[in-house]
């Protein structure tokens, strides 16, 4: 069970400890830009392992894992504003500050892999275009990052009612900017294994989902680095989270499943791409990370604990969390690792990719982006996140 909310820390110890991980932050996305960099000096083609026949790589799929749980956090967030005095209204103040600084590390490692980044922003306004669904993708996510900044600064300003109104629009754009991604793969009908109109709903079931563990892992880690005990309010909240992770882990399963039943009575496109993950190279990626840790193990242990341990919830988040990585990376993959001329002799079953040095460190940035963000919150907004007055 919790214990009471009385904080064991000093200021000047929490201070120490968080310029300590800050610096290491800074240094992560140090490395990160200094990997985009060298991409840009010696040309995408060569630092990325991207190529004609497979031109996204696992830093799409690292956009889109962020980005699904920025969604994740902002619809539980408004949620929480909306019906107040739920369980999981004191952690809604901290849930909108995580969604911001998840969307801005998704924005920092697309930015960073795209050739000319500045084109995105000055084509999203002066260049745009209604029948692109990445046009609506980056317009709208642009539109819920400026809102939630805008709920956050009256948050913080203590307008409560303003920042519901807020909070419910930044909710709308996210949730349709994030269908939306899962809609640019879904529309490409040249690689059957995303196309069709599962993927913008498996989008937002892998954000709840996401959005719950990502809530008990950043809420769980601020009491540590506080060395704060956890109060029974906020102990509930995370509780309530842990309850949305047990049944998202098995809808997401469940729609995964349904995934492979309608690809093995698809074209052999389809049944190759669902084999790769099956039994071929994204098997122990998709058995072992995506599905065993990232879905079966956490839900088991979660029923098991029955949520009455925060070190078991928060260990099944971040498993969570990794599993959601890799289920990303595998998607993003499997889409398009079967040759467009698969069917002729001597032409191999299987494209082969592996990121390379320079989009790791790519990833490193984003992480770095989070992280920073994470401590900055901690520093400066400790008493805006457990202001519990916005929940009522």
């Amino acid at each position: 069970m919790a214990a009471n909310s009385t904080s064991t820390s000093s200021p000047e110890g929490i201070k120490v400890s968080t310029n300590r991980l800050m610096w290491v932050t800074l240094f992560m996305i140090f490395i990160g830009v200094a990997g985009a960099v060298y991409a840009q000096v010696v040309g995408h083609h060569h630092a990325f392992a991207n190529t004609r026949a497979m031109p996204w790589g696992m830093l799409i799929g690292v956009y889109a894992y962020f980005a699904i749980i920025s969604t994740g956090l902002c619809m539980l967030a408004a949620f929480s504003h909306v019906f107040g005095g739920n369980r999981m209204a004191p952690l809604a103040n901290r849930m909108v500050w995580s969604s911001i600084i998840v969307l801005l590390g998704a924005f920092t490692v697309i930015g960073l892999e795209i050739e000319n980044p500045w084109r995105m922003p000055l084509g999203v306004l002066l260049y745009p275009n209604v029948t692109s669904n990445i046009w609506w993708m980056g317009t709208l996510y642009g539109m819920a990052v400026g809102i939630m900044l805008l709920e956050f600064f009256l948050i913080v300003s203590k307008r409560y009612s303003a920042a519901v109104i807020f909070g419910v629009m930044a909710a709308i754009a996210e949730s349709l900017a994030n269908s939306n991604l899962g809609s640019v793969f879904a529309s490409i009908n040249s690689r059957p294994f995303w196309y069709g109109s599962q993927l913008p709903v498996f989008f937002l079931a892998c954000a709840v989902l996401s959005g719950a563990s990502a809530v008990i892992m950043f809420t769980h880690y601020s009491h540590i680095l506080h060395n704060r005990k956890m109060d029974e309010k906020t102990f509930w909240g995370l509780q309530t989270a842990g309850k949305i992770m047990v049944l998202m882990t098995f809808l997401v399963g469940l729609a995964t499943a349904w995934k492979f039943a309608n690809a093995y009575v698809g074209s052999a496109e389809m049944i190759l791409a669902a084999d790769s993950l099956a039994r071929g190279p994204l098997a122990v990626s998709f058995w072992g990370f995506e599905i065993g840790i990232g879905l079966v193990l956490p839900c088991l242990i979660l029923v098991v604990s029955r949520l009455k341990s925060i070190y078991v919830m928060s260990a099944a988040a971040l498993m969570v969390l990794v599993g959601q990585f890799f289920s990303r990376f595998n998607m993003v993959v499997s889409g398009q690792i079967v040759p467009a001329n698969h069917e002729y002799v001597g032409v191999q079953q299987y494209l082969s990719y592996s990121p390379t040095v320079a989009e790791y460190l790519l990833v490193v940035a984003g992480l770095g982006v989070v992280g920073f963000g994470f401590l900055a919150g901690e520093y400066f907004l400790d008493k805006t996140f457990s202001d519990t007055d916005s929940s009522h």
